[in-house]
């Protein structure tokens, strides 16, 4: 009796649950589409709903459908590059991972190694300004109170 109640336990809990993972789409890649070639353009293409993830990786719908759109692209004929542009064209050089240099893209090539200058810069000039700065002098009853302090006002450093 308890084994069946696990079992049907089991049954209901694999039916209710989503599945674990997704996955890639089933192409066929029998045709004029190569694999590993539609495997290495999804790997360069980033994922325009996560960001941080090719297209390969992610699992957000709009990844299918792109998945899908390389795909179609790939199987009318079309060259990496091609099918490159028309997604730039489509979605800008955010879909790339590495984008072109280009003036629109300055900020995203150039702007760290700005940031970490203008950092430096304002390090040497704050160590700079801290060494300028001399330690300030001690006036002649600043001195005689630190000896006194001190036991050296004329006793010998051996008192106590």
């Amino acid at each position: 009796m308890k084994n069946t109640v696990r079992v049907l336990l089991l049954g209901i809990c694999l039916a209710v649950m989503p599945p674990v993972h997704a996955g890639l789409e089933v192409f066929d890649f029998g045709g004029k589409v190569d694999e590993q070639r539609y495997k290495d353009l999804i790997g360069e293409l980033r994922c325009l709903v996560c960001q941080n993830q090719s297209l390969a990786d992610s699992d957000a719908e709009l990844a299918h459908d792109l998945r899908k759109e390389v795909y179609e692209l790939m199987a009318q004929g079309k060259s990496n590059d091609e099918i490159i542009e028309f997604l730039v064209d489509r979605y800008g050089d955010f879909v790339l991972y590495k984008p072109p240099v280009k003036p629109s893209t300055w900020a995203l090539w150039y702007g760290p190694f700005a940031l970490l200058l203008v950092g430096v810069l304002v390090l040497a000039r704050t160590v700079r300004q801290r060494h300028r700065q001399a330690d300030p002098e001690l006036s002649e009853e600043e001195r005689r109170r630190l000896k006194k302090i001190l036991g050296e006002d004329g006793e010998g450093s051996g008192s106590a």
